[in-house]
């Protein structure tokens, strides 16, 4: 059973930083691609970044370029969002989604993450809260 667990959020003040950990279990982890996501209250789910964890080839949305970078820890079977220069309008909680690379479901580019609604494993989230 694929199970993911996000931890790192809380609380910082604009311009702060943070770095949240997906820690992945019960598959393969390089035979997969994982997304970090984040939904504000009355807002749509966003695709924030995602990585393929065989080569690391990494996708990152308008809004994280430039502050954010998703990195893999192949050893902790872990993928990391590091967050920079923060802003109130970053606050949501944060999922990471997992799927398997070969499926073709999801295809991760440095252009796009293509099929990022089509993630089928997910975790429970941590909030991510950035004051003005």
């Amino acid at each position: 059973e694929v199970q993911l667990v996000e931890s790192g959020g809380g609380l910082v003040q604009a311009g702060g930083s943070l770095t949240l950990s997906c820690v992945a279990s019960g598959f393969t982890f390089d035979t997969y691609s994982i997304g970090w996501f984040r939904q504000a209250p009355g807002k749509e789910r966003e695709a924030v970044s995602c990585i393929r964890l065989d080569d690391g080839i990494s996708y990152y949305a308008a809004s994280a370029k430039g502050r954010f970078t998703i990195s893999k820890d192949n050893a902790k079977n872990t993928v990391y969002l590091q967050m920079h220069s923060l802003k109130p309008e970053d606050t949501a909680i944060y999922y990471c989604a997992a799927e398997p690379s070969s499926w073709g479901i999801v295809v991760v580019t440095p252009r796009a993450c293509v099929g990022a609604s089509d993630f089928g494993s997910w975790g429970q989230g941590t909030q991510v809260t950035v004051s003005a």
